[in-house]
């Protein structure tokens, strides 16, 4: 999960898992899969790093509980400066 801020300043914990799009109109708008919205402070940039910290950070915790402790030298966050 993810925490993020209400525009009324109250943080929340999101499942990031159920993210369909994160979208700026100027205000960052994150919709679930299941159509269901909420506006947040942060920007959409930010919105998708703490996804990729947070999906990084699963790896990294289930290959602790597979007793691995060897660090992931293929992992690491890439900056989004790439045009899709």
């Amino acid at each position: 999960m993810i925490t993020l801020t209400r525009l009324n300043g109250a943080p929340f914990a999101l499942n990031c898992d159920l993210i369909e799009r994160v979208e700026a109109t100027p205000d960052t708008i994150i919709t679930l899969v299941d159509g269901k919205h909420f506006v947040v402070v942060e920007p959409v940039e930010f919105v998708i790093r703490a996804i990729r910290v947070y999906r990084a950070s699963v790896i990294v915790s289930a290959r602790e509980l597979e007793g691995e402790t060897a660090p992931i030298q293929a992992l690491r966050l890439l900056p989004d400066d790439r045009e899709e």
